[in-house]
């Protein structure tokens, strides 16, 4: 199946600062662009960091308190650092910055991409070719732009890749309805065990945001070994790696 690349959901039109920017000329330029984060880059536009308004807002706060209390901000951050700790007194985009920049590739997958926000606790991720030089910029909002796409785009999608393409199932043998992303299956299969693939897959098309399962069959293979089970060649190892 064909997930959205990176490149085809990216900003390219990336504001960004240089490590020897001032606090207050990384403040002025989130606040004249409206965006709460931007990435620091070389004279070779190398991405060195990442500056978010956590970073300022952490480095003001601690400023105008006395150290009892700065110490208490501090508890927060998980397995708080010597680096976090210089983060409160920096001055410079180089000092406020985390480094290294978590980033992403143009051809990686959208759904690469969100496990990478998620795990990483990040909002934005810069893009990066080869060499580590910036090319975009992907948010959230541009991640969720999938779930934006037509539902007849989403329907096309589930009965030309999943159930013709991949599946090698006439088109006609199940009827697929598409309201809000919410896809419906509807039908009747060969085999019980192609119900759940049918429905996984249907599940990981770009766009969908969960799978109504209306599927009946008409053997029941649940009593033969999962070997016994392919689904014309499709093994459960091939099914993992879509």
């Amino acid at each position: 199946m064909k997930h959205r690349l990176i490149d085809q959901v990216m900003n390219r039109d990336v504001i960004k600062t240089g490590p020897a920017a001032s606090f207050k000329d990384v403040a002025d330029l989130l606040a004249r662009h409206r965006i709460s984060g931007v990435p620091v880059v070389d004279d070779d536009d190398k991405v060195l960091g990442v500056i978010s308004e956590t970073d300022l807002l952490l480095h003001q706060a601690t400023q105008e308190d006395p150290p009892r209390r700065r110490g208490t901000l501090l508890a927060w951050r998980p397995r708080r650092t010597r680096r976090a700790r210089a983060k409160t007194r920096g001055r410079t985009a180089r000092e406020l910055m985390s480094a290294p920049a978590v980033t992403a590739g143009p051809r990686q997958t959208v759904t690469e991409a969100a496990r990478t926000m998620a795990s990483h606790h990040v909002e934005r991720l810069p893009v990066t070719d080869e060499e580590g030089r910036l090319m975009g910029i992907v948010t959230r909002s541009d991640l969720l732009s999938v779930f934006r796409r037509p539902d007849r785009a989403i329907r096309d999608e589930v009965i030309g890749e999943v159930l013709v393409r991949t599946l090698l199932l006439a088109p006609h043998t199940v009827e697929v309805t598409v309201h809000d992303g919410v896809v419906t299956l509807t039908g009747k299969l060969q085999r019980r065990s192609e119900v759940p693939i049918a429905v996984r897959l249907a599940g990981r098309v770009d766009g969908v945001v969960s799978v109504t399962d209306r599927l009946g069959y008409q053997e029941d293979d649940s009593h033969l070994r999962p070997t016994e089970q392919a689904l014309h060649g499709i093994t459960e190892e091939w099914l993992r790696k879509i």
